[in-house]
């Protein structure tokens, strides 16, 4: 759904807003950190639940709903704020990036996360266990690499080599299936596109689809995949119908070959407009947080911050992983670009951490029970 305004009131914004990415740099960072948040913790109450269930537990248009009206962030946006603080400490060094990221994860899954994917929590317990960042992931095709990549693409935009190096490092550092690398590449390759044009100059399907079909030629389900999003884009498919096109009618799973093309088919569908974008991936249910940060994270590098909902960011009541923590680390990411060196992490409250975390907990808790009651 478009904002209203004339069109040339809406080409004006889009002007501002891409001189202000252009001008400062940090429009673009606080756009995806931001836009992971907001994707991650409206999608979150829905997770898990059909499209029809869902609109017939939690009615009405999306907005934040976990507790009170307002929304918390979950382990999509938190290790996308781990990839970015680890950026801040290493920006030239694959390997002591990778470094960096293995010891955030050890003391994050330390701090009791909830929901946290099966394949992250295996790799951190061997983590602990002493095994070395590139021998700690497990097989599987999941969406933790993806969901933390797109910061990577757009912060490498111009040097293809150090984006797949750093993405490859992330991943494999979690996940080792090859499926799981090409969905992360294909969305820190995305945001990369993103960041540098304008929300009024959206990239063809066909740009797109090769872009994708190149990151694993060789995979046939993956090739598969990319043909029926060229196809569906050719009959003008909305993105439920793409999405029940590739047997995710009841919901998108948590396999990266089913996020991800749902994910970039909502960008590209309603490129430049974040809350089409973000609704039209959440209609489709399933893993809502998930697909949510991975919409968020390329509507949020397309349109910039300024382009993202103000209720929606306002509505994120998070500590200490804040939004004002979220924009801190953006503003320090957009310097150490210019600067050409390293700036070093933006510090925060962590031993308030796991006592949010037991908060979150009760709070997710208490929403699964109330999915035993109905409407059904």
């Amino acid at each position: 759904r478009r904002s209203g305004g004339n069109a040339q009131d809406r080409t004006a914004a889009v002007t501002e807003t891409q001189q202000v990415r252009d001008d400062t740099g940090q429009d673009r960072w606080a756009g995806i950190l931001l836009g992971t948040a907001v994707g991650d913790s409206v999608g979150l109450p829905a997770e898990g639940l059909s499209p029809r269930r869902r609109q017939r537990l939690l009615p009405g248009p999306w907005r934040h709903r976990l507790l009170c009206g307002r929304g918390m962030i979950s382990d999509d946006t938190e290790h996308t704020l781990m990839v970015a603080q680890s950026l801040l400490k290493h920006p030239d060094d694959a390997a002591a990036f990778a470094g960096s990221l293995a010891w955030r994860l050890r003391w994050w899954f330390l701090g009791l996360p909830a929901g946290v994917g099966l394949a992250t929590a295996r790799a951190c317990l061997k983590l602990w266990l002493g095994f070395p960042p590139d021998r700690s992931g497990v097989y599987s095709a999941g969406n933790g690499p993806a969901m933390r990549s797109a910061l990577l693409g757009a912060y490498f935009r111009e040097d293809q080599d150090m984006t797949e190096r750093f993405v490859t490092a992330s991943t494999r550092l979690t996940h080792t299936d090859p499926r799981a690398l090409t969905g992360a590449l294909a969305v820190a390759k995305l945001a990369a596109w993103a960041v540098q044009h304008a929300p009024a100059e959206p990239p063809s399907a066909e740009f797109v689809g090769d872009l994708l079909a190149k990151l694993a030629p060789d995979d046939r389900e993956w090739g598969e995949l990319v043909g029926k999003m060229l196809a569906a884009w050719a009959r003008g498919d909305s993105v439920a119908a793409f999405a029940s096109s590739l047997g995710l009618s009841g919901g998108v799973t948590g396999y990266v070959y089913h996020t991800v093309p749902v994910a970039v088919y909502a960008w590209l569908r309603h490129y430049g407009d974040f809350r089409a974008s973000l609704e039209a991936a959440l209609d489709c249910g399933g893993d809502t947080d998930t697909v949510g940060a991975i919409v968020g994270a390329l509507a949020g590098g397309t349109a910039g911050a300024g382009g993202i909902p103000e209720d929606w960011i306002a509505g994120i009541i998070d500590l200490p992983r804040s939004v004002g923590l979220l924009r801190n680390v953006a503003f320090r990411l957009g310097q150490q670009k210019r600067e050409g060196q390293p700036l070093g992490q933006v510090r925060y409250f962590w031993p308030a951490v796991l006592p949010r975390n037991l908060l979150f907990l009760i709070v997710v808790l208490l929403h699964g029970f109330r999915r035993l009651a109905p409407p059904y």
